[in-house]
């Protein structure tokens, strides 16, 4: 088997490692022969030239090294001869310490020269498998780049975007009201079907041995198709073209107890024994359901029902509506900087990241997706710089404090107090630090969020529940 260079060209040291080696590199990436080629204005390739000398110490005293640690059948254990090493562990050496000194050399000199890339270099895989490392003293290795193409962004009164402000109306009202009453009342079974019911019975295959125990609801039926099941009692029997009752695949193979890739080509004749009928009875407006919903006590009387949930919704709502503006923002800003990305290359990087994952037709489906994240990144990160917007240590204790009180309320340990200093604490503390980092990165994010929204002009205009669905979806 050849022997390669591995395909990536980001090695990191050991922790050990960094005491020796740090000044080193440094001084060694400085001597060595490297260049940018820059050809585009967001791709560039680093080239490394290395004669023997930049690598040689270093390969012959890893020699030297293996020599005093290696068992060889043979040979006292550190009285192996350096021959023999060479001829057993040169190639799988010089590959080890080239890989190094080019891995380290690259990321120093993008550092040194404060180069702002996007991804990981990728080394050019055809250059690297042409090598001849049994017989070259002389190497050349590329790296291309993708690199952050300078552009502007002015954060003003120019940019105008629309907010919205939802009203809620009687008619979403009381279909909340209903759902809720639906969610807590009781289960009875009726003797025949009445719309909205759910029947419990067997499919059984007319022309095959198919029969399986199921439950569904009308809810899943169209209009149309649903009708054949209302009036019906324990014991009936409907026939069905089960191809034509149940359109999804996965769905209809769950009815009949296969997967989908069971079904194939089924024959859709069946018969629905009725074996029960399932209806859920609405609970009553009363203060049984008061407490159940909000809690013991907190409601006494139905206007107040009412009112508690039309805020909810309304909360509910709003919540959907600000992240309507936050995209609605997003993609704004993200027109109006006009970002132009490598994307040649951030495709191929985003390839071998993904380590065989990533398909063309994921790229294809995915990446726009991606690239205006991407430029998202971008713009906060300008935006932080231009106006001086940081995460202070207090915003940060902050957020993680909310954070936490959410987590825990959610799970309905009440909110903390005594013991949320310390909670937060070990939370920041964990990860080596990267949970820290992560909640700065989130805070930088929403205080530059805020603003941009501070600094543009938003028209926020009241509408209905309806009519903010429609925006949506269009």
């Amino acid at each position: 088997m050849g022997v390669r260079v591995p395909p990536s060209a980001h090695i990191e040291p050991s922790i050990s490692d960094w005491g020796f080696l740090f000044n080193e590199l440094i001084l060694k990436a400085t001597e060595l022969d490297i260049t940018l080629d820059k050809k585009t204005s967001n791709e560039a390739s680093i080239k490394i030239k290395l004669i023997e000398a930049d690598y040689q110490s270093k390969v012959s005293e890893k020699i030297k090294d293996y020599s005093k640690k290696a068992n060889v059948n043979g040979f006292r254990p550190g009285k192996v001869p350096i021959g023999i090493i060479k001829k057993m562990y040169g190639k799988s050496i010089l590959v080890e310490e080239i890989n190094h000194l080019v891995g380290h050399a690259v990321q120093d000199y993008i550092r040194d020269n404060e180069i702002q890339i996007l991804g990981e270099p990728l080394p050019n895989r055809q250059q690297i498998d042409a090598v001849d490392w049994d017989n070259q003293t002389d190497f050349e290795f590329e790296y291309n780049i993708g690199l952050v193409e300078e552009f502007k962004l002015e954060v003003s009164k120019k940019t105008k975007v629309k907010g919205y402000k939802i009203k809620i109306e009687k008619k979403v009202l009381d279909e909340a009201i209903e759902n809720v009453r639906l969610q807590f009342g009781t289960m009875t079974n009726p003797d025949v079907s009445d719309e909205g019911d759910t029947l419990y019975g067997t499919f059984a295959q007319d022309n095959g041995d198919i029969v399986h125990d199921t439950t569904f609801e009308f809810a899943e039926l169209k209009k149309a198709d649903a009708k054949k099941f209302i009036g019906v009692k324990k014991d009936d029997t409907i026939q069905v073209d089960l191809n034509k009752l149940i359109k999804e695949d996965a769905q209809r193979a769950a009815q009949i107890g296969l997967t989908v890739d069971e079904i194939g080509d089924l024959d859709g004749a069946f018969t629905f024994t009725v074996k029960n009928v399932n209806r859920k009875v609405a609970a009553e407006i009363n203060q049984e359901l008061f407490d159940k919903t909000f809690g013991p006590d907190m409601i006494t009387n139905e206007e107040e029902f009412r009112a508690k949930v039309s805020e909810t919704i309304g909360q509910n709502y709003q919540r959907e509506s600000d992240s309507w503006l936050i995209k609605t923002i997003q993609d704004e800003m993200i027109k109006k900087s006009a970002i132009a990305l490598p994307d040649t290359f951030l495709k191929d990087w985003l390839k071998v990241s993904g380590e065989g994952k990533v398909s063309d037709e994921d790229l294809d489906r995915e990446y726009e997706i991606y690239a205006d994240q991407l430029r998202w990144n971008l713009i906060i990160g300008k935006v932080a710089k231009d106006h001086e917007v940081k995460p202070e240590h207090e915003d940060i204790l902050s957020a993680t404090r909310a954070m936490v009180a959410a987590q825990f309320g959610g799970s309905g340990l009440g909110q903390l107090t005594d013991q949320m200093d310390s909670f937060v604490d070990n939370y920041l503390q964990g990860e080596n630090g990267q949970n820290y980092m992560k909640m700065a990165e989130q805070v930088q994010q929403t205080k530059v969020l805020d603003f941009i929204k501070s600094e543009i002009e938003i028209k926020e205009e009241e509408i209905n529940v309806e009519k903010f669905k429609k925006i949506v979806q269009n």
